[in-house]
């Protein structure tokens, strides 16, 4: 009688690892694109006019950074998503210089806004001496 113990025939379960490093991809793209999509710019929804001229002001990472200035079609303005008032915007964009090393502000307008709160808003801006400022447009 020999003593063989017994699993020499039998095989141990088995953890396939190509198929979890697969799964592991596949949620970390999914994740990578979500979170893409979720990081638009800060601003309020607004109908952009169009330019044909339209150039991207940077990487994204860099836009994020910056402060979005909303005026919609009936000449509210929003401060990222916050709605102010005119008369409050100088002290916003100055406690925003004071605090960003590198300020930059992007404009967002409606297309059926006046055009006198765009002007009104950009001399606000070159008032407060930020001088990287963009105004949003949609590609044409």
């Amino acid at each position: 009688m020999a003593g063989g113990g017994g699993r020499r025939g039998k095989k141990g379960a088995r953890i396939e690892i190509i198929p979890l490093i697969d799964i592991i991809f596949f949620l970390l793209a999914t994740f990578i694109m979500v979170s893409l999509s979720m990081s638009k710019n800060q601003g309020v929804n607004v109908a952009l006019p169009g330019a044909s001229t339209a150039q991207s002001l940077g990487d994204q990472s860099e836009m994020e950074k910056a402060v979005t200035l909303s005026v919609n079609d009936k000449g509210e303005l929003f401060f990222n998503k916050d709605k102010i008032l005119a008369t409050q915007l100088p002290m916003r964009l100055q406690t925003y210089k004071m605090s960003s090393k590198d300020p930059k502000v992007i404009i967002n307008s409606d297309g059926a806004a006046d055009f006198k709160y765009v002007v009104t808003v950009l001399d606000e801006v070159r008032k407060t001496g930020i001088a990287k400022v963009g105004i949003n447009t949609d590609k044409k």
